[in-house]
């Protein structure tokens, strides 16, 4: 990783920065069963070639960066898949290896139509992404801090020493998770990391944590990049920017909502409808609100990124 943010060029030349949308939106549209304790992770071991074709298929949709299959990838998780230690560390390597190697073949099928490298960020999720039963929605884990702590940093110094140009940590549910998130960029200088969180409604994280205390912790660490919100509904979105800028108006401000659609955590199951060419629509005025870095997270997919890049950029 290097000394300048990764996501100054992007901002500097076009105005915003383009995230991908769902993984595993995608994932299960393509007919793989993801109701697994790992969720889209589970197919790193058995079909990691559907998930780089994911995330070619959201560089082609005119993404600026693909977040990495890394969500609900962890070492306690793996092993309780029956995997050993070693080849869990493997497996979060992988994730930033495949969304390498999707870049590379956009790259070499674009080579001339590119002016701006895309990003790769390793994507880090909540401790309750590894419960997997809704707890990134709630972030009450009933664990120390110290927990949080051990649970998140073999993950972090994975990502820290890839490939990757930055880490993702989202839908971080919690001031305390967040707290961690901080600790962790701060051990590890040269990396760059935004972070992202789930939040209940216009004003508050999941936890019940106004979002502006929560942009106040992180503003004046020069290797958080972006602040702000994902997995959260797109009616939410324009007060949240606001509560971000309020008290952090000189440092990006990163959202890509779900679709609009509910999930219900014991069913494991969506409700509602999405349209893309409305999301592309509402992120014309999530950018002229103040989001610098602009996408999609559950239940979106190519056809919503496709919509940004052609509202924005």
């Amino acid at each position: 990783m290097t000394d300048i943010s990764p996501v100054a060029p992007f901002l500097k030349k076009q105005g915003v920065l383009i995230l991908d949308g769902g993984l595993a939106t995608e994932l299960e549209n393509m007919g793989y069963d993801l109701n697994h304790p790992l969720w889209s992770a589970r197919l790193l071991v058995s079909h990691p070639e559907a998930i780089r074709a994911v995330h070619l298929a959201y560089l082609e949709a005119g993404a600026d960066c693909i977040v990495s299959s890394g969500y609900q990838a962890s070492i306690p998780g793996f092993m309780a898949a029956g995997m050993s230690k070693e080849k869990a560390k493997s497996l979060l390597q992988l994730t930033v290896t495949l969304a390498c190697e999707a870049r590379d073949e956009y790259m070499a099928a674009h080579k001339d139509q590119i002016t701006l490298r895309p990003l790769v960020a390793a994507g880090i999720g909540p401790y309750g992404a590894y419960l997997a039963n809704g707890a990134e929605y709630h972030g009450n884990y009933g664990i120390s801090k110290q927990k949080l702590l051990d649970f998140h940093k073999p993950r972090w110094e994975t990502f820290a020493g890839s490939a990757a140009d930055l880490i993702a940590c989202e839908t971080i549910p919690s001031m305390e998770e967040a707290e961690v998130m901080l600790d962790l960029i701060r051990e590890t200088p040269g990396t760059f990391a935004w972070i992202s969180f789930s939040c209940k409604d216009d004003r508050h994280i999941s936890d019940g944590t106004p979002l502006v205390e929560c942009a106040k912790l992180l503003k004046d660490c020069n290797q958080v990049i972006a602040i702000g919100i994902n997995c959260t509904p797109p009616r939410y979105i324009a007060s949240l920017i606001e509560q971000i800028r309020k008290v952090a108006s000189s440092i990006p401000v990163v959202v890509y909502p779900n679709s609009g659609e509910t999930y219900d955590a014991a069913s494991h199951s969506w409700t509602g409808q999405t349209d893309s060419l409305d999301f592309g629509k509402a992120a014309c005025d999530w950018m002229l609100q103040g989001a610098g870095l602009i996408g999609g997270c559950c239940r979106t997919g190519p056809d919503h990124i496709r919509a940004i890049r052609k509202n924005l950029v």
